[in-house]
Parts: structure tokens; C-alpha cells; sequence
């Protein structure tokens, strides 16, 4: 919360916090938080999965642009002006942070080889030149972003908001991004098997109203 505080954007900030039922002691710091006016938080009574979560905070979120952040800061705050400058200055409505064009802590080969792959499949299957799909990082201007109707709970989230998006006839504006990703023991929860789950969902969303 401090770093999302401190980024420099000349702009009113809203944040909110979604907890998705964690037993870490988050729960009582975000309390903490709220009392002091910091964030607007809010809490899932059982675990639901970040999909669910992100869901949750696009239908509290009351701004004009909203702007999508991981809480384990493997993406940088600092990166805020970046992502917020092609919506303001009237280029897109939507913006992604791209890992791969951008300074960044060497990944894992499979998962980065994994990455490539879903975003290649989704240029193929949507006429678009993304180069990572899978970024965390995703921005866009309230109108466009709440009028993408989202149902995946889990890790066919950040797919389906692309392929929606997409779906919308917004074009995607790519900017470099620096990211800093966590290993296995630090709590890094992917795997292989989630890549079907991200290809199920790509061509669901293609060829299904």
C-alpha cells in the first residue's frame, strides 16, 4: 500500500483492496488501513480465486481508469505514469504492461516459453500483435472495462478480459514494463497445467456468443 500510495500520477486515487478469504493477518492490516482512509477494502468469506477477486473490486471501483495490481509487487507501481500516459493523453482506452519489451528479472524458460505460446494463440485467434497477453498489468478506461462482462474465478480470468476486450473492437496499447517475478518458494502458484485452462478459455471466447 505504501508503494501504490506513493506513485506519482497528479491524479485523485482510489484503491481498493479485495480479500479473497486469506488467514495471513491481511485481513486485520487492511481493518487497519480502511480506519485510516487508505483503502477501500472488502472481503470474501471463503476463497474464490483472483478472477473472483478482481471481479469483485471492477463493480466497487467508482474511477475513471481503472488499473488492475497484483499484491505480491512482482509489477511496480512506479510504472503507473507509464501505463496511465497513452489513456490520457487520448491514444487508447486500453493499455497492457508488457514483461517482454521492458526491463526484467529473468522467468523460468517454461514459463516464459508457456507465455509466448498463449499470447501467439491469442494473436492468432483475434488479428492482434500482443507480446504478453498474460500481464498483470492491465488498464483501461471504466466504460470499456465494465462493460466486459467477466466470469472466470480463477486463471481463465486474465484471458477472457482479453479476448473481450478484444471482442469490443478496442485495440490494445503495449507499454514496457519492468517486473520482478517471484520464485516457487516465495508462493509462486502457476503451473503447466494452467496454460490448458488459458487455451480453453481463448477459444471459448472466440468462437462462442
Amino acid at each position: 500500500m505504501r508503494r501504490v500510495h506513493a506513485a506519482e500520477t497528479g491524479l485523485e486515487l482510489e484503491v481498493i483492496v479485495v480479500d479473497d478469504a486469506s488467514t495471513d493477518g491481511s485481513r486485520e492490516l487492511l481493518q487497519q488501513l480502511e480506519q485510516e482512509g487508505k483503502v477501500k477494502a472488502f472481503y470474501h468469506p471463503h476463497n474464490q480465486g483472483k478472477g473472483a477477486a478482481v471481479q469483485r473490486a471492477l463493480r466497487e471501483a467508482t474511477g475513471d481508469i481503472l488499473l488492475i495490481q497484483d499484491a505480491d509487487l512482482e509489477y511496480d507501481p512506479e510504472d503507473y505514469p507509464r501505463l496511465l500516459r497513452p489513456i490520457l493523453n487520448g491514444r487508447s482506452k486500453v493499455v497492457y504492461g508488457s514483461r517482454f519489451i521492458g526491463e526484467h528479472k529473468a522467468m523460468y524458460f517454461w514459463h516464459s516459453l508457456g507465455n509466448r505460446f498463449v499470447t501467439l494463440l491469442t494473436n492468432v485467434l483475434y488479428d492482434t500483435t500482443l507480446t504478453d497477453m498474460e500481464t498483470c498489468y492491465k488498464v483501461a478506461t471504466a466504460d470499456v472495462m465494465k462493460r466486459v462482462r467477466l466470469t472466470s474465478p480463477r486463471w481463465g480470468f486474465d484471458p477472457e478480459m482479453t479476448a473481450k476486450i478484444l471482442k469490443t473492437g478496442n485495440r490494445i496499447y503495449e507499454v514496457p514494463i519492468s517486473y520482478t517475478g517471484r520464485e516457487f518458494e516465495e508462493g509462486k502458484k502457476i503451473s503447466w497445467r494452467d496454460a490448458f485452462v488459458v487455451m480453453a478459455t481463448l477459444i471459448r471466447c472466440r468462437f462462442l456468443p
